[in-house]
């Protein structure tokens, strides 16, 4: 039996990235979260507590890349072949974790050649990487600020295609590589390259709590479940189901919500007034808006959802202005307040 995660509804605080997380669960196109902010306060916690909350996957039975056979444009070589032969064997998992390391090879990210086989039996066989074993799930990757140049690369290619292409050692492959990206790190320890900044579709600041009893609970909360796992995932088990249930429904909504023109309008004009670059943040905003609204069970998106994660799918994107030592938050709040909505 694994060992149980911290249950995800038992995270006490830090709404902001809680809503970050379960919107990009909800629609996997708003590309990733990144979480920015103190050592200890729940940043890979929550992101591995709302791993094990989502409902588990279907894919084909011993296939390294997780292939969906509901889905078979996008097969890969070796499953492709398999349905000549008859149907696909199919299984259930839990939606991937990989954690990609700082110090991993680009072999290791991508995958190459398998040495092994090589030796043994003479064959070129290809050894899949972290890109392949996070297909249909989470990459996460911590103090993602510091990660080395090539490896970005790496991932801005990726992140664009949702395919990873590995030509090398006489190997030519392809397979999908579309996973939920989520950050985190420091801001004091470096800066992230703009070009990666710029593929997280929403940006999270979290802060060690200031109120002396919300400390007392979350430590009170982490104590118990290090002390026995089991009983205090079992003790949050229902209101869990409940966030599980809510996210499928919201998955289940999501091609229905409305999004108005008085509404694109707003989100428009919020993106004009901060003077972001391209049309990438409307579509983040509106994407994130529609997630929020179908977690909120919500027929069409409001003036306040776009108040509500304005900041999230917008702070990340503004240009520095040497004439305003405001942070990114303070923008957005007086740009929203600008265009009549408020926060």
């Amino acid at each position: 039996m694994s060992h149980p995660v911290f249950p995800f509804s038992a995270i006490v605080g830090q709404q902001d990235m809680k809503l970050a997380l379960q919107m990009a669960a909800v629609d996997a196109t708003i590309s990733g979260v990144l979480v920015f902010g103190d050592r200890g306060t729940g940043k890979t916690t929550a992101m591995r507590a709302l791993a094990a909350l989502l409902p588990q996957i279907q894919v084909v039975e011993g296939c390294r890349f997780s292939c969906d056979p509901s889905k078979p444009q996008q097969l890969c070589p070796t499953c492709k072949s398999a349905t000549e032969t008859g149907p696909l064997p199919v299984t259930h998992i839990g939606a991937p974790v990989i954690d990609l390391p700082l110090g991993a090879t680009e072999d290791r990210v991508v995958g190459a050649l398998d040495i092994e086989q090589a030796l043994v039996n003479g064959v070129k066989a290809f050894e899949p990487g972290l890109l392949a074993a996070a297909h249909r799930g989470f990459l996460y990757i911590d103090e993602v600020n510091l990660l080395e140049d090539h490896i970005v690369d790496v991932l801005l290619d990726v992140a664009v295609s949702g395919i990873n292409v590995v030509e090398r050692d006489g190997l030519s492959i392809r397979h999908g590589a579309r996973f939920i990206l989520v950050g985190s790190g420091n801001p004091e320890e470096g800066e992230l390259r703009p070009q990666l900044l710029d593929r997280f579709g929403l940006s999270v600041e979290v802060a060690t709590p200031q109120d002396v009893e919300q400390r007392m609970q979350i430590v009170r909360m982490r104590d118990e479940f290090e002390r026995d796992p089991v009983a205090f995932a079992k003790r949050f088990s229902l209101k869990d189901q409940v966030e599980r249930e809510r996210i499928e429904h919201a998955r289940t909504l999501l091609s229905d919500v409305q999004v108005s023109d008085a509404r694109l309008r707003h989100m428009t004009e919020l993106c004009m007034t901060l003077g972001t670059d391209g049309l990438r943040g409307e579509l983040t905003l509106l994407r994130a808006c529609r997630a929020c609204a179908a977690l909120d069970g919500a027929e069409a998106v409001t003036e306040a959802h776009i108040a509500r994660v304005a900041n999230m799918a917008l702070s990340h994107r503004l240009r520095r202005d040497p004439l305003d030592d405001t942070g990114s938050g303070a923008r957005v709040q007086r740009a929203l307040d600008a265009i009549g909505l408020a926060a």
